[in-house]
């Protein structure tokens, strides 16, 4: 089956937010926990703030995760749906 009519499955998407979606949870965790472990440890999440997420940051920390996760999810789901 194509990758097209694949898109249109109801079936498809229900997957890919299955994988999208967790995979979305641990890149986000895990880049926080590079970022800003001792603030997160310390307790300090007005410096996790800072550091991540002030000033229009958020919009590049969470940009390439969605980005990142999208396509992921798209790949691994065209992979692993059978026809």
């Amino acid at each position: 089956m194509s990758f097209l009519k694949k898109l249109q499955q109801r079936k498809f998407w229900s997957s890919f937010f299955k994988i999208a979606i967790p995979f979305f949870i641990i890149v986000t965790i895990f880049s926080l926990a590079l970022n800003s472990w001792s603030d997160i440890f310390a307790g300090d999440f007005a410096k996790v703030a800072e550091t991540n997420f002030n000033n229009g940051k958020w919009q590049v920390f969470f940009g390439y995760k969605i980005v990142l996760s999208f396509f992921y999810g798209l790949y691994v789901t065209n992979k692993n749906m059978k026809s």
